[in-house]
């Protein structure tokens, strides 16, 4: 792969309106910030950026199934009808108006260090890039799940290790082709993953009973809160990733809240109506809920071609959500590496895709290491370090509204510091109850990453004094 140094950074507008205010979060210099966007030839528009956030929430409703197997029918409509409130409006409206203030690769790592100094900031980026990568594990596991039923040879053995292999490497090759393509594959493959579930809700209506969507459960069935709110939560946050992108946006300021808006409702839509379409046409148990039970009900709705669609379906989407989730984690290092929390080389640019490969090499060795846990340990230890980061994230938007108020923000949470407050305690007490229903493993696997991440700060900090490496001179210096 052909490579060139990253391009200079150049200060945003942003950052100069708080440093002619006179008043900073944090008491280091704020003109040198490397958090503008490099001057790319192709950059994301508003439809392409709106599916990429899609796909770095959602992809579809492949996925809800366990809720409805943890906790009945009822709290599962509930709970993606509800949730979407107390959590993914406030993420994305915190993701909004810092995204816009701040508009450069790095995202809530630039959030954190300008509001509590570079220790926290580089904790925010190993926090978030863990449970980033960890989660791109997830996808190719779901695509086989859903490619098993129609192939049975993947359900185990050699065959379904070379897939997830396979699929992992042929996926990564296809975010180093750039990504303006990664948007625009976003759009076809969104366009396509949902509409089979388009035609199956409405097929389903001639059957469609209320009594069967009003329904709490199996009678005697244990009700499995633990399944239920982080199948909930995997299924809606990562709201903020698309932050880490925002120096590949066209007009981030504008385009930043209108995609961020359309996204939200385009994914609440996709969950709740093939739910609500297919609890109320069919009477099933919970425990036909599986990982992948929509293209069997597909098959009992309408017939084994839409059971196929869907479950070509759930591949496209798998595909989908993976690019997405990859970009994230890629450009969050770019952005890392401009701050001089990375080696300058992490910022290295392909020549012919003007793609950041160092990323992409380190994101697919690590999603790699972790393709073979069991799905269920994949999304909790994923949970459990995006809440740690999620908590600081908020605590970084707050003190940044007491201590920077005059800050040019294009986009702006219309409410005041205590509605605030309040508006950031809902989704935090949340998380802390998504970190305290976590298993052993999932406590051991999280903390080992969160120690590795403090101990990153410090050997980073110790080849910058050493000069070990060669580190861009960004805003926070280390010590």
């Amino acid at each position: 792969m052909g490579e060139e140094q990253a391009r200079p950074p150049v200060a945003s507008s942003a950052i100069e309106t708080a440093n002619n205010s006179g008043t900073t979060a944090h008491n280091l210099p704020v003109t040198t910030a490397p958090v503008a966007a490099h001057d790319h030839k192709k950059k994301l528009t508003l439809i392409p950026l709106i599916f990429l956030i899609y796909f770095e929430v959602a992809g579809g409703p492949f996925g809800e199934e366990p809720a409805v197997r943890a906790a009945g029918p009822l709290f599962a409509i509930l709970g993606f009808l509800i949730f979407p409130f107390i959590w993914s409006v406030p993420e994305a409206l915190i993701t909004a108006e810092l995204s816009t203030a701040f508009p450069g690769n790095g995202g809530f790592v630039i959030w954190a260090a300008k509001a509590f100094g570079p220790f926290w900031g580089s904790l925010m980026g190993s926090l978030k890039y863990l449970s980033g990568v960890i989660n791109v594990a997830a996808f190719p596991i779901l695509c086989i799940n859903y490619l098993e039923k129609l192939f049975p040879i993947f359900a185990g053995g050699l065959a379904r290790t070379l897939a997830l292999l396979i699929s992992t490497l042929a996926l990564s090759f296809l975010n180093y082709t750039g990504l303006s393509v990664v948007g625009y594959t976003s759009v076809c493959l969104g366009i396509v993953s949902l509409c089979p579930f388009i035609l199956m809700s409405l097929i389903a209506i001639p059957k469609f009973h209320i009594r069967r969507c009003l329904s709490t459960g199996d009678k005697g069935v244990k009700k499995d809160w633990n399944l239920f709110f982080n199948t909930l939560f995997w299924n809606l946050n990562f709201w903020d990733n698309v932050s880490t992108l925002a120096g590949e946006v066209d007009k981030p300021q504008k385009t930043f809240p209108k995609a961020l808006f359309a996204s939200v409702i385009l994914t609440c839509l996709a969950y709740l109506i093939p739910l609500i379409a297919v609890t109320g046409a069919l009477s099933l148990t919970q425990d036909q809920w599986e990982d992948g039970f929509f293209a069997v009900a597909a098959d009992m709705i309408s017939g084994k071609w839409l059971k196929v669609w869907i479950e070509i379906g759930a591949v496209l989407s798998a595909i989908g959500l993976f690019e997405a989730q990859l970009s994230s984690c890629v450009y969050e290092l770019v952005g890392m590496a401009d701050f001089g929390y990375l080696p300058h080389f992490f910022a290295f640019r392909s020549k012919w895709f003007d793609t950041a490969w160092v990323g992409i090499l380190l994101s697919t060795a690590l999603t790699l290491a972790v393709l073979y846990l069991s799905f269920e340990d994949v999304v909790a230890s994923a949970n459990f370090l995006y809440s740690l980061g999620m908590l600081l994230e908020f605590a970084s938007f707050l003190w940044l509204r007491r201590t920077l108020p005059e800050l040019k923000r294009p986009f702006r949470v219309p409410m005041k510091l205590p509605a605030l407050v309040v508006m950031c305690l809902i989704p935090s007490g949340f998380l802390v109850f998504i970190m305290a229903i976590a298993t052993k493993v999932v406590y051991l696997v999280s903390g080992v990453m969160t120690a590795a991440g403090i101990g990153w700060y410090f050997l980073m900090k110790l080849c910058k004094q050493k000069e070990w490496m060669r580190f861009s001179n960004g805003e926070v210096e280390f010590g």
